[in-house]
């Protein structure tokens, strides 16, 4: 099965990829034109091999697009270059709203608080089967790649974390000494954060990540791709885990 299964994606990853769709990458994912030619000519394959093996569903009657495959799937493959990786093995399907989307949620707040009710979400990842996603925060996102936001790589960041490392040559989850250092590390930036959630004090990460260890990696996981130099001034430590854990380093892509 395994196998047949790599035999497979390197048939998907031989193919051209279409024109049209480099076009659509282009105008669409600026952050593809910052990429050095060999991540760009890896990016395109990843593309081919997770639009092929992943299901799109349009709800509140969203068409589904070659656009919005692209789109979605260039920004979560962007999670995946220098790795070896077996393409988030947990998911299954991607369902996109056209927006903003409401779900009865319970919501883990800074400082223990905890809201039940209607939350409008712009996107979610569940540990099994899908990932949901609003098509306009997606183009958003994409469009403005130094703003600390995106709701693609913020989701598929919980892919990778809910997955614990499966299909995934990632070190520092398989290295002892090197998870300790990670782990260390974020504990304490996350501390640091929720004290200023606490406090209600000024910091460079978005607060949503005192949530909860989950989010603070999703959280910074955005500011690691989408603010990489202040991230390395004022993080120093989280940016180099952050460098080893994806195996890139943002901050010389200019």
């Amino acid at each position: 099965m395994f196998l047949f299964k790599q035999w497979r994606r390197n048939r998907i990853a031989s193919r051209r990829f279409p024109q049209q769709w480099l076009w659509t990458l282009k105008t669409n994912v600026p952050f593809y034109s910052r990429l050095p030619e060999a991540d760009k000519a890896e990016l395109q394959k990843h593309i081919l091999i997770f639009i092929a093996e992943k299901r799109f569903e349009g709800c509140g009657r969203l068409k589904i697009t070659d656009e919005i495959k692209i789109v979605i799937a260039a920004q979560a493959c962007m999670l995946l270059l220098h790795r070896k990786t077996d393409y988030y093995p947990g998911l299954s399907s991607i369902l996109v709203y056209p927006h903003a989307f409401i779900a009865e949620r319970e919501q883990y707040l800074p400082g223990g608080v905890v809201a039940e009710g209607p939350q409008v979400l712009l996107g979610e990842s569940h540990h099994h089967g899908e990932v949901v996603l609003s098509w306009d925060d997606v183009k958003y996102g994409a469009a403005n790649i130094s703003d600390g936001q995106n709701v693609v790589l913020h989701e598929f960041a919980h892919q990778i974390d809910s997955s614990g490392g499966k299909g995934d040559s990632t070190s520092v989850l398989k290295n002892n000494s090197s998870f300790i250092a990670w782990a260390r590390i974020m504990q304490k930036d996350y501390q640091m954060l929720r004290q200023a959630a606490e406090q209600n004090s000024p910091a460079f990460l978005d607060k949503y990540g005192a949530v909860s260890p989950a989010e603070f990696f999703a959280v910074a996981t955005e500011f690691f791709f989408e603010k990489s130099k202040e991230l390395k001034q004022i993080h120093p430590d989280l940016y180099n885990e952050l460098k080893r854990f994806y195996h890139q380093d943002p901050v010389s892509f200019g």
